[in-house]
């Protein structure tokens, strides 16, 4: 699963991996660990230790210490290419349902109302983001050392959720 925050990966990751069977992945929940946003130092090697597997389903590709290693595994890829008007609403409603209810996130982290000031608040995130991270999927998408990979590009949630029904 590719595209920017918000754009509901982790949501289509999980029903994908219910619907076809596959163990779902949470790659933010391996990334951190614990209080403070402590990153899994052992990251790397887990996320191997995944992607030598069968099958499998991530919700995200993007992390640059595993990136080459699971667009170089994977045989699909799922591209979320919504535009900002799509992603953004679904993001600020996230992340405010998130800081006021305190739900308990990766590593028992919590989003609060000081990091919305934050540059990695997912809300600025996913607005400074958006148009690199498309760019750099697009290039991907089209690198032939991951060929042959098969890529679903959905550019509206209605065409997602009609792919997904026909599976």
């Amino acid at each position: 699963m590719v595209g920017v925050t918000g754009s509901g990966k982790s949501t289509l990751a999980r029903a994908l991996g219910v619907r076809l069977g596959l163990p779902y992945h949470e790659m933010d929940g391996l990334y951190f660990n614990g209080p403070g946003w402590a990153v899994n130092g052992a990251f790397s090697e887990d996320v191997a230790r995944l992607a030598a597997g069968p099958r499998w389903v991530v919700d995200s590709l993007g992390y640059p210490d595993v990136r080459d290693l699971l667009w170089g595994q994977a045989d699909t890829v799922v591209w979320l290419d919504y535009p900002r008007r799509v992603v953004m609403p679904r993001v600020l409603r996230r992340s405010v349902r998130r800081t006021v209810t305190r739900e308990a996130l990766f590593g028992g982290n919590r989003e609060s109302w000081t990091g919305w000031l934050s540059r990695e608040h997912p809300a600025w995130w996913a607005w400074s983001q958006h148009r690199g991270r498309r760019l750099e999927i697009e290039r991907r998408a089209g690198d032939p050392r991951f060929a042959p990979l098969d890529t679903h590009r959905f550019g509206r949630p209605g065409e997602t959720a009609a792919w997904l029904a026909s599976l």
